[in-house]
């Protein structure tokens, strides 16, 4: 049943019509033939009853939603599965207004299963060659749509025009391969450049903007082209960042047509969505509705979430 294909949200209310359907397919999904325990993975397992397991080396006992973004969730596996497929179907995300809708659950609750499929997407720790695009962007409202006292605040503290009060995303796109983005505190070199080293292999042919942050980097890497954009250069031979453009115009249209404004807090989940979607575009719907099954064991808590206040 893993390997089921699902073409349309029928087929996965079809597919899981029940509780125990649900179970059955996250036992296969996560175990296969041999169930592990989430406390030892070397340990025995004895079966219970009502779907449970015990861990021998442990004592604990624990089922199919032990350590996964299921754990702990009052809501049904079905209602779960729907989102998974809404949210790796629909290319553009979904908003928690709109899943609350769709599952009948109220928006608080929505917001935090969204939270959870979006955190089990994060950077990856392959490194990118060949020819690699390089480019920032900057997140966050224009100043002249902020409130008086919000405008007074950041002109008070030094912010005045430009990108200063916004959220910097690095970015990094090997060209025919995938694009990873990091959200970091300030555009520096000093911020820039050991994400850089760690994410890149030598052997690759970075190009970038005239940003300072990028000034002596090509001592690290195989060749450095730069593309200077202040001076209305885009293109210079096979040498832009404009496939990397592309997906800031993505990741932008995801967050203003959607979900109107994110805080900083969280706006490394949806970046990571954005990637997600980006880097498997190639696979069918259910391909990355397995995928993400796959990946469920990633647990986020709803007291780290809103560590610090909701946002």
């Amino acid at each position: 049943m893993f390997n089921r294909s699902f073409t349309s949200v029928l087929d996965v209310i079809n597919a899981f019509p029940d509780e125990q359907a649900c179970i059955e397919y996250l036992e296969e999904a996560r175990w296969g033939n041999t169930v592990i325990s989430p406390f030892d993975p070397t340990s025995k397992v004895y079966e219970c009853k009502n779907n449970r397991f015990k861990c021998k080396n442990t004592g604990k006992y624990f089922n199919v939603r032990t350590k996964t973004i299921f754990d702990n969730s009052k809501i049904e596996l079905q209602k779960w599965m729907i989102a998974i497929w809404l949210c790796t179907s629909h290319k553009k995300g979904m908003s928690s207004l709109q899943l609350g809708r769709d599952l009948n659950i109220t928006q608080k609750s929505a917001w935090f299963m969204l939270q959870r499929i979006r955190n089990c997407f994060g950077l990856d720790d392959s490194q990118m060659d060949n020819y690699v695009e390089i480019d920032e962007t900057y997140v966050g409202g224009e100043n002249k749509n902020r409130s008086v006292s919000a405008r007074k605040k950041l002109h008070k503290d030094g912010f005045t025009t430009g990108y200063n009060d916004k959220k910097p995303v690095l970015g990094m796109l090997e060209r025919g391969g995938n694009v990873k983005g990091i959200v970091i505190d300030k555009s520096h070199a000093k911020t820039i450049r050991p994400i850089l080293f760690e994410q890149i292999k030598e052997t690759a042919t970075v190009i970038t903007d005239g940003h300072g942050a990028y000034k002596g980097i090509d001592k690290n890497f195989n060749d450095h082209q730069i593309v200077y954009h202040n001076k209305d250069q885009y293109v210079n031979g096979i040498f832009h960042t404009n496939t990397l453009e592309g997906f800031w115009s993505l990741l932008k249209r995801n967050i203003d047509g959607i979900h109107h404004s994110v805080s900083a807090k969280h706006l490394q989940k949806y970046v990571d969505y954005m990637t997600m979607h980006y880097n498997y575009r190639k696979l069918t719907t259910h391909e990355r509705f397995n995928l993400l099954i796959l990946n469920s064991d990633a647990r986020l808590k709803y007291k780290d979430l809103i560590k610090n206040g909701e946002d």
